[in-house]
């Protein structure tokens, strides 16, 4: 199925019913009064997030969506009946935006959050309730509201703990398979994954964390060259980066230390935020060198750098090294999933707290 992350839509709620200007008329009843009902609540729209669904491609070609007006009131007290809602599913994970506006309506996070994204019109006033003891045969009714109508965008950003980084054939998408049950496409040219992956890395039976791979970035990627750019997005949600470098490129003028830095600084123009995330360098294919000349690259890839922050050397092909990381990864993100739950948990104290 081709992955689909954005996609614009029109909602047109429901208009409610009119409201009936009805009198009672019954033999051996002189005076029966007015007895026009209200018209019926015009359908609303909702979003829901569905775990079930993983891709905006049911909006690629349906982009408008209609609420069924209310009914209208009728005579004998009868109030019209209102119209069903209209429900659309997105995957988890999925920005609602209002395109007039550019407001956020809704981030969903989690399974079955539910969001109103256009409300349906009130039904209008039957005459009798317009009824007094200065107007006992009043004629007057109201019409329904119309409904909102919006034009909308989802914007799927994919739930992961772990993204990960790099220029095209650095190996990410032999490392996801290495590590996962994911099976990206995996071949000896560049730009081989064309949308995200995503895997899910179980370390033992109760310990787990998802992982995001995303197409290769090449420098200009924050002006909107190459592919990754148009997921990058996908990785903001994530608590650790993995930054993969190529030791050993297939051409001797690529230089890996210039490769990488190039590749942080389009993190840096792209998002502030995405720059400032933990991130780990995880240098790989380790097995086409000999010991002694990965070490030495090694060394020189790190002193290129300047890198104070963890280092990993692994073989993704033959998965040396990837028990080690996946370890740490995952300790890492249990710290990180902690004090989330800390902050949240406090944020509801503070909130009930009168």
């Amino acid at each position: 199925m081709k992955f689909i992350d954005e996609a614009r839509i029109e909602v047109h709620a429901g208009k409610g019913g009119n409201g009936s200007a009805s009198m009672r008329r019954e033999k051996h009843i002189a005076f029966g009064g007015p007895d026009g009902g209200d018209g019926g609540m015009g359908g609303s729209i909702y979003v829901v997030a569905d775990c079930n669904i993983n891709t905006l491609v049911d909006y690629r070609f349906a982009r408008i969506f209609r609420a069924k007006d209310g009914a209208s009131g009728r005579g004998a007290d009868c109030n019209g009946a209102g119209a069903d809602d209209v429900v659309l599913r997105v995957p988890v994970g999925t920005i609602v935006k209002d395109l007039a506006t550019d407001e956020v309506i809704a981030d969903l996070t989690f399974d079955k959050q539910r969001v109103m994204v256009a409300k349906g019109g009130r039904g209008g006033l039957g005459n009798i309730n317009f009824k007094s003891s200065t107007n006992r045969a009043p004629r007057q009714f109201t019409k329904g509201a119309e409904g909102e109508t919006k034009e909308i965008q989802f914007e799927l950003k994919v739930l992961a703990d772990v993204g990960l980084l790099g220029m095209p054939n650095a190996g990410k998408s032999t490392f996801i398979r290495a590590v996962s049950a994911a099976r990206p496409k995996v071949a000896d040219y560049p730009f081989t994954t064309l949308h995200p992956n995503l895997g899910v890395v179980r370390v033992d039976d109760h310990r787990s964390f998802v992982i995001a791979d995303v197409p290769g970035l090449i420098e200009g990627a924050a002006e909107g060259a190459g592919l990754g750019h148009q997921f990058l997005k996908h990785l903001q949600r994530t608590h650790l980066l993995l930054h993969l470098v190529d030791i050993a490129p297939y051409d001797d003028m690529i230089d890996p230390v210039k490769q990488a830095n190039a590749l942080t600084n389009e993190l840096k123009k792209y998002d502030q935020a995405l720059f400032e995330k933990p991130r780990w360098l995880v240098l790989n294919k380790m097995d086409l060198l000999d010991q002694r000349e990965a070490d030495k690259r090694v060394q020189t890839i790190i002193k290129g750098l300047k890198w104070k922050g963890p280092v990993f050397t692994i073989s993704a092909m033959k998965a040396d090294g990837c028990k080690e990381l996946t370890f740490a990864i995952m300790d890492h993100v249990e710290q990180q999933r902690a004090a989330a739950s800390t902050l949240a948990i406090s944020a509801v104290t503070n909130l009930e707290t009168p």
